[in-house]
């Protein structure tokens, strides 16, 4: 659960799970003072951390020789009936073209990819 708090700075927001605090804000150009993670890159974020996450842990119990991914992930919210989350996985260390397309594979089953490839329901409550 996150609960989030407004700065005296117009439109900055703390967020915070309890243990861990973080800024938002939005671009100067909309008010803000582009001080923390606009919205949507903190769900850039959210699908860009679970997949590297989720990759490492697979390559950890399941000893591939992994060292180093980067994930990058950007919201294209150009057509209004459907968001895209495009990403990209940039694999470093002794992997096999076999290893490489199975961390592929895996990358699709981080549980946050699977929350946003079903249908979305957002209720007040």
């Amino acid at each position: 659960m996150i609960t989030t708090h407004n700065e005296l700075l117009q439109y900055q927001t703390t967020f915070t799970n309890g243990t861990h605090t973080a800024l938002a804000d939005t671009t100067e150009d909309k008010g803000g003072h582009n001080s923390g993670f606009r919205p949507h890159e903190l769900l850039e974020a959210a699908l860009a951390s679970c997949i590297n996450m989720h990759l490492r842990m697979y390559a950890q119990h399941h000893d591939v020789p992994l060292e180093k991914i980067q994930t990058i992930v950007s919201l294209d919210r150009n057509n209004p009936a459907q968001v895209v989350f495009n990403y990209s996985i940039e694999l470093s260390g002794s992997l096999s073209p076999e290893q490489k397309e199975k961390l592929h594979h895996i990358a699709k089953t981080c549980p946050v990819h699977q929350t946003l490839s079903k249908a979305i329901l957002i209720r007040e409550g």
